[in-house]
């Protein structure tokens, strides 16, 4: 299921990115918002769904490294360099909003009821793991990157299936800019995703 993503979609942030400025850096100031994920995949008029044993989807939290797991946008300048865009901070951190982010996206996109992770007293069909090794900004590629190592494990052990996920987007490091572009990168490994999901 191929859709094409609406580059003007708008990221749920609580005030206007137009008035920010500055590139990256820190500082102990309070952001003037707030960043989440919004999905980008259209959302079906009615959810009503039902699966049997072994049949439903769970999507674990992704592991992040370090720098990820904060909840400020990394800017990686170079193999060791890491700053912070000015001005952007998260509503949550990035593990639980991606993991959100693809739980909603497999909802809309496929006919499979998904379940929370708590709700270990059903047994999924299909889980959903894995890495997320990149979400932020690359100063040297003038891009933002979203990187997800994933792993689609079958109920019963009857296999396992990895695959990485990489988006991009244009971004000039400043959060009017890279606020929208991470936005839409992390949809498109969403969309990837679910399309591999399937239904």
């Amino acid at each position: 299921m191929s859709q094409k993503l609406r580059v003007a979609v708008p990221v749920a942030l609580a005030l206007s990115l137009s008035a920010c400025g500055g590139l990256v850096g820190g500082g102990a100031k309070a952001p003037p918002w707030l960043l989440t994920l919004t999905p980008q995949a259209p959302a079906p008029d009615s959810i009503i769904r039902t699966a049997g044993p072994g049949e439903a989807v769970v999507i674990d939290l992704p592991v992040v490294p370090k720098e990820v797991r904060a909840n400020r946008v990394p800017v990686h300048s170079g193999p060791t360099a890491i700053a912070y865009v000015k001005d952007l901070t998260w509503v949550d951190t990035p593990d639980k909003l991606f993991q959100d982010l693809l739980t909603e996206t497999v909802t809309r996109m496929t006919n499979r009821v998904v379940l929370d992770p708590n709700q270990a007293t059903v047994e999924p069909g299909i889980t959903i793991s894995g890495n997320l090794t990149r979400f932020g900004y690359d100063a040297q590629e003038g891009m933002v990157i979203v990187r997800y190592d994933a792993a689609l494990t079958r109920s019963g052990g009857k296999g396992v299936e990895t695959r990485r996920f990489e988006a991009k987007e244009p971004a000039n490091g400043t959060a009017a800019s890279v606020a929208p572009a991470i936005n839409a990168a992390a949809n498109r490994v969403a969309i990837e995703v679910a399309q591999w999901v399937g239904n």
